[in-house]
């Protein structure tokens, strides 16, 4: 699997902010570019693993079905081949030898009692904001996985156009042709994110690749039903989970949360306006200016509670539209 070595990629923004007295600092034309992306606020790509299911052969047939929409929708696969009948994803289980898998892993855990049963394959989701061209959003989506999975792990996709936001369903096989099990962290999305974005870009579509804290974004850390209740501005359904055993206790410790917010805060505003020295003193003196302007355009910090409470409002109460909530 590749990984990502360019300079630049990552907006690392406080460690502008923790630059020695005097020091003669050069951003990298990346860096610069990657600045300006996001304070122009280039639209975001999101990059999601879905964890529910995957673990058995029903559970992967089954989601497999539904991406083919029962075979009305045509499954690209990692050797070029369009497959759009009924029954797919049988043929996708017998070629991948995810029966064989199946198997070898419950030997294993009869070997083994207690142990997680591990994931036949990842569920990947690849999406951009409402008004992406679907056709260059999934051409994207083929280059990251020709360079990210290669001839190493296998993988089928679809493209879904029936939301606001084109995307692209992901199905990657946890075990490479190798034996290698891919295991997915915060740092391996994190790098996917960069890496998709990319190759948007290389379809020449506007797209970036930043962290929440460093566009001054918070959100509430919900289930995807309870998200799509916000939008809607499900009220009901919202203070139903702000009731909840979880939601509760997280309301003792919301002080806390906010003083740790805060000081995120800080650290990022301080190293926004020391790129925008920086700038300056490269003569990007356009730039420093959209920098600092950015800086002072953040949005209010905001807890995961103070987010809800705001969404169970009704849409006449809640004041001017603020973008806080992000995917």
């Amino acid at each position: 699997m590749r990984h990502s070595r360019e300079p630049g990629m990552l907006l690392d923004i406080a460690s502008y902010a923790r630059r020695g007295p005097g020091d003669r600092v050069q951003l990298a034309q990346e860096e610069i570019q990657l600045l300006s992306r996001t304070v122009r606020r280039a639209p975001e790509v999101i990059v999601k693993v879905l964890t529910k299911g995957g673990r058995d052969l029903k559970a992967v047939g089954r989601h497999l079905s539904y991406l083919s929409r029962d075979g009305e929708v045509g499954i690209e696969t990692d050797d070029g081949r369009r497959l759009r009948e009924e029954g797919v994803e049988q043929e996708l289980l017998e070629d991948w030898d995810l029966d064989v898998e199946e198997v070898r892993r419950t030997r294993e855990l009869r070997s083994r009692p207690g142990s997680v049963r591990p994931k036949l394959v990842h569920k990947i989701v690849f999406s951009m904001p409402a008004g992406a061209p679907p056709e260059g959003l999934l051409r994207g989506a083929q280059a990251f996985a020709r360079e990210t999975f290669g001839a190493q792990h296998r993988y089928a996709m679809v493209l879904h156009t029936d939301e606001p936001h084109p995307h692209v369903h992901m199905v990657v096989k946890a075990v490479s042709e190798e034996g290698v099990r891919l295991n997915i962290r915060m740092a391996t999305l994190r790098e996917w994110r960069r890496e998709f974005a990319r190759h948007l870009r290389a379809q020449g579509i506007r797209a970036n690749a930043t962290d929440k804290a460093v566009r001054g974004s918070t959100r509430a850390n919900l289930s995807d039903g309870m998200y799509r209740a916000m939008q809607r501005g499900a009220s009901r359904r919202i203070l139903v989970h702000m009731r909840s055993p979880g939601m509760e206790r997280e309301a003792a410790s919301e002080a806390s949360s906010r003083k740790s917010l805060m000081h995120t805060r800080a650290q990022v505003e301080r190293g926004w306006l020391a790129a925008a020295e920086i700038l300056d003193h490269q003569g990007q003196r356009d730039l420093a200016w959209y920098v600092r302007r950015f800086t002072d355009t953040l949005p209010p910090v905001r807890t995961d509670r103070e987010l809800l409470r705001r969404a169970a409002l009704r849409p006449g109460e809640r004041g001017p539209p603020e973008q806080e909530l992000t995917r």
